[in-house]
């Protein structure tokens, strides 16, 4: 029997995309990012929404960018994450390359994702062309959250990973794009790296919630990449407050390791396996 399967979760209930939508103006949204199991199961229980994100390129696969993940690690990861979750609404990043070419090629690889992973929603970073392709999903079943802001995915169009909207066709394009998601049927929309000003205007200009990151305390609710938050990392960027320092944990705890290694300390006798008499 699985891990997941052995969980007392039979009472529980997954937090839904109409839920999330619901929350506009409410008690803030807790989203973090997970790609495994393990995370997942342990942020589980704090969060209302897990993104699988994208993301995963960089802090897992160690690309320099978010552009060479394809669909099928996304499945593969978001799999994972839903075998270690229960309650939280787990949303899918769908990769570059996956949905610009048209709202037909969106839509099948939007079904795939759901049908192969369990997941309950996918993620569109909405740029000028996109709200049309989020309407066509969503009008076939398909829940669709956006992305405004820095697009990680437009990197080599922005030339690199900067704060937008710091001038006034910026931020025009930008509540834009927003609208245009809201009013296509986004359940919410994430807004990333951009003044606080433009993201409290966001806020109030659509009728989905905002999930900010590098954004406002003032959008419905918050997102961080979790390797980010928990310290994996020795630069993290400016919008991250780290809530762990992991790196040095885990660069302790193998260290200690090496030595007992070394000093033949491990395994003893606890460890070790004898012929019972």
């Amino acid at each position: 029997m699985s891990q997941q399967m052995s969980r007392p979760d039979s009472a529980v209930t997954r937090v839904s995309a109409p839920d999330i939508h619901a929350r506009k103006n409410g008690i803030p949204i807790v989203c973090l990012t997970a790609y495994d199991a393990a995370v997942a199961r342990l942020i589980d229980p704090f969060c209302d929404l897990i993104l699988v994100g994208d993301s995963v390129g960089m802090a897992v696969h160690g690309l320099e960018s978010t552009v060479g993940v394809t669909l099928d690690m996304m499945i593969l990861h978001a799999r994972a994450v839903m075998r270690g979750s229960i309650r939280a609404l787990v949303v899918v990043d769908m990769p570059f390359g996956s949905y610009e070419a048209g709202p037909e090629i969106a839509f099948a690889n939007a079904a795939r994702i759901l049908k192969e992973t369990g997941a309950q929603a996918v993620k569109l970073e909405s740029g000028p062309e996109i709200a049309a392709t989020i309407r066509f999903l969503t009008a076939r079943g398909v829940p669709v959250m956006g992305h405004v802001g820095l697009r990680p995915q437009a990197v080599n169009m922005v030339g690199g990973f900067r704060a937008r909207g710091r001038s006034d066709a910026e931020r025009a394009a930008i509540l834009a794009e927003a609208q245009a998601a809201d009013e296509a049927g986004a359940f919410a929309i994430v807004v990333e790296c951009v003044a606080e000003g433009l993201a409290e205007e966001i806020t109030r200009a659509v009728g989905c919630p905002t999930i900010g990151i590098g954004a406002s305390a003032q959008c419905d609710g918050q997102i961080l990449v979790t390797p980010d938050m928990l310290g994996l990392f020795d630069w993290t960027p400016k919008f991250v407050r780290r809530y762990g320092t992991m790196a040095a944990q885990i660069a302790e705890a193998a260290s200690r390791y090496r030595e007992d290694v070394q000093e033949r300390s491990f395994p003893g006798r606890a460890e070790t396996y004898r012929i019972k008499t």
